[in-house]
């Protein structure tokens, strides 16, 4: 069975065999493909940003990370204790634990949800708390927090890396800290994407902006993508890379692809030919728009890094396997914490 241990395993490697020297600072968009329901209605997806030296002294508080910390994943949500922004370490992110040996192999709903509520219950409980009565008093809450944790179970994640300085870092947790962090989210003008393009844009001001002409000035997280690749192509002595996050195998539904807000009208029949229909003109004046300046596809050539930055890589098309944790938390054959990576046999079937 293909399995993945994905994002921090690498990073555990680096830091076992260089003596916990830090690596160089980055900052990377998170591109992440929609699911459920809402998904296939929005499949814009959801951005957050990643910063590699700097991590979550709180949800809400930012402070340099020290050796060994693989730093923090930023975003906007949406009613969580009313809160704009919210700061989560990688590795819980990613996969609700707080070790890279407890991530399972596989995941089902059930799996997925009990991760969460045991993560909410240790590190969360001030921003969800538990139900205060009624038949689920005791329980986990409704609501949009589940978007804090186990991201990788939902979907898959695109990365887009690019370097920061110290003093870059420094200057950007000072300005999040001693900003008030009220929420005031919007779908259309205020959204996760339109915080990450915010974000990007105190590293380095102006390089991501809006799409009026292909996204009707809705910020996605496609056009944040585009905007940053375009951004390093014109200026190559920064250093740009690409990476992708797979979903964690199991029995949950695969995520969707994701789309810019005139490319989902576009690719869609029961959106497109009602509207030729109706108004030819306008439909023209979409798939023009889609044609000139929207078809921004998924990098094909990014490698699937078991951390953003690391060292251990591998196509899209040949994905890295993880052997299996034993009850101990140790790899078979392995030095006990360290984790081992090897190549399967055949090409993985497609996600």
């Amino acid at each position: 069975m293909r399995t993945i241990r994905v994002a921090l395993t690498g990073l555990t490697l680096v830091l076992l065999a260089m003596g916990g020297l830090r690596a160089r600072a980055d900052a990377a968009l998170l591109m992440e493909e929609p699911y459920a329901k809402f998904g296939a209605f929005n499949p814009t997806g959801h951005a957050a940003i990643y910063l590699n030296h700097i991590c979550a002294e709180s949800p809400t508080r930012l402070r340099p990370c020290r050796a060994g910390e693989p730093g923090a994943v930023i975003s906007r949500y949406h009613k969580i204790d009313g809160y704009d922004w919210l700061a989560i370490p990688l590795v819980p992110y990613l996969y609700a634990v707080e070790r890279v040996e407890d991530v399972p192999t596989t995941a089902d709903e059930e799996l997925e949800a009990s991760l969460r509520d045991r993560y909410r219950r240790n590190h969360l409980l001030a921003f969800a708390p538990d139900v205060a009565e009624g038949k689920k008093a005791g329980e986990a809450p409704e609501g949009e927090w589940t978007q804090l944790i186990g991201a990788s179970y939902d979907r898959r994640i695109y990365g887009f890396q690019i370097q920061t300085t110290a003093e870059e870092d420094e200057r950007f947790m000072d300005k999040f800290n001693d900003s008030p962090n009220v929420g005031h989210f919007n779908l259309l003008f205020h959204n996760c994407a339109d915080f990450s393009r915010t974000l990007l844009n105190v590293y380095y001001p102006h390089s991501v902006h809006r799409n009026f002409f292909v996204d009707l000035g809705i910020t996605t997280p496609k056009q944040v993508a585009r905007s940053l690749t375009k951004y390093s192509d014109r200026h190559p002595e920064l250093t740009f890379s690409t990476f992708m996050i797979p979903q964690v195998p199991g029995s949950i539904k695969r995520s969707h692809s994701i789309d810019g807000v005139v490319e989902s009208v576009v690719k869609s029949k029961k959106y497109v030919v009602p509207l030729a229909v109706l108004n030819p003109e306008i439909a023209a004046g979409l798939v023009v728009a889609y044609l000139t300046d929207g078809r921004f596809q998924t990098p094909k050539d990014a490698t699937v890094e078991i951390v953003p930055g690391g060292t251990v890589t591998d196509t899209v098309e040949s994905e890295p396997v993880i052997a299996p944790v034993t009850n101990s938390g140790s790899v078979p054959g392995s030095v006990p914490g360290a984790l081992e990576t090897r190549r399967p046999l055949s090409p993985p079937a497609p996600q």
